[in-house]
């Protein structure tokens, strides 16, 4: 079954970010002295629409998770019972994307789309984590189908309804995290058969395998990407059959928050594929995004460069959960206040200047 992309949506608005551009390039400072904090600024108001851009006062994380077949066949360090005491710290409030998030007042949020458990706990509208779970784990993607095609056009729509959901109470950057044991085996088979490459060039080691671990990773990506064949050729067919439900959700998020006119910075090598997905889902997705950060994992930088999106931090985390996106929010805030904020040069040496003495 093929599904044809969406028509391109509208971009960030051109005559604005050209309108930011000189601002910018007005202020008090020589042309180009902040780097890429000036695009930034731009970005933002090109996203928002307005010069110059409004503070970013409602930031939050999305925390989209699910259980991975793989996880039983030695593709990770950890068990799958880790995904569900993760999420539920998520829930609780003491996880590290809490913590990071906490720091910064950025908001989060918990969504069970394929946990193996049931979680405990409930969301900040006081619905239960799964209240809009899809299944319970996916299959082994190297030896059949992760999800249906059914069940993945579901958990698209669930991102969509998420990410309208998190628009309309006020939400101004949107953030896409991931907990999910073995989901770094997706993402790269995702980010391979996406860009055509080989199992070799895109696997990591993802919670932190060793050699032998990496090596038999490496084999069951390969071993996925031949059964799939050509049939990936269709993004959400290869959605289904490499990804998983949660990822899935996730895309639709991205997709959602674009759709909308909201920015949203992609977090590590899980994001990275969602957004690849959603990219060759609904095209123009990419010029509402920026990359946070820089995981460790070979399919990001890959990812990232194909997508056209240079991150922000390159701290070496790999936790996920959304934590390197957040840790590099407040960059992004800066780049707003340099924006508002900083004189017009032409402004300051016009004002009378102080007598000597």
């Amino acid at each position: 079954m093929s599904t044809a992309p969406p028509a391109p949506i509208t971009p960030p608005d051109a005559l604005v970010y050209a309108e930011a551009r000189s601002r910018s390039d007005a202020q008090a400072k020589p042309l180009g002295a902040l780097g890429r904090l000036e695009e930034l600024g731009c970005w933002i108001a090109a996203c928002q629409g307005v010069c110059p851009p409004e503070p970013l006062d409602d930031v939050r994380v999305v925390v989209f998770a699910g259980d991975h077949g793989v996880s039983e066949h030695g593709v990770s360090a950890y068990p799958a019972a880790v995904t569900t005491a993760i999420v539920a710290a998520v829930a609780a409030g003491r996880a590290g994307i809490n913590a990071i998030a906490g720091a910064h007042g950025v908001r989060v949020r918990a969504v069970d789309v394929a946990c193996r458990d049931d979680i405990p706990g409930s969301d900040a509208s006081g619905a239960p984590i799964g209240a809009h779970k899809i299944r319970r784990s996916s299959e082994p993607l190297h030896l059949r189908d992760a999800i249906t095609l059914a069940e993945a056009q579901a958990a698209v729509a669930l991102g969509d309804a998420v990410a309208a959901q998190e628009i309309a109470d006020g939400a101004q950057l949107l953030i896409v995290g991931d907990v999910g044991i073995g989901n770094t085996t997706p993402a790269a088979a995702l980010i391979a058969a996406s860009y055509g490459l080989p199992a070799a060039t895109v696997t990591g080691r993802g919670t932190g395998l060793d050699d032998a671990g990496l090596a038999a990773k490496t084999e069951l990506i390969a071993t996925a990407l031949t059964r799939v064949g050509d049939r990936a050729a269709d993004p959400m067919t290869r959605l289904a059959a490499l990804g998983s439900a949660d990822l899935a959700a996730a895309v639709g998020f991205v997709m959602g928050a674009a759709r909308r006119g909201v920015p949203l910075i992609v977090d590590g090598v899980i994001a990275a594929a969602e957004a690849t997905l959603a990219e060759a889902l609904q095209p123009g997705t990419a010029a509402w995004l920026r990359a946070g950060h820089l995981s460790p994992e070979p399919a990001c930088a890959i990812a990232l460069e194909r997508l056209g999106l240079e991150p922000i931090l390159a701290l070496g985390m790999r936790l996920g959960e959304g934590t390197g996106a957040v840790t590099a929010v407040p960059i992004v805030r800066t780049a707003v206040a340099v924006q508002r904020d900083l004189a017009a040069l032409a402004d300051l040496v016009a004002q009378p200047q102080p007598a000597r003495a």
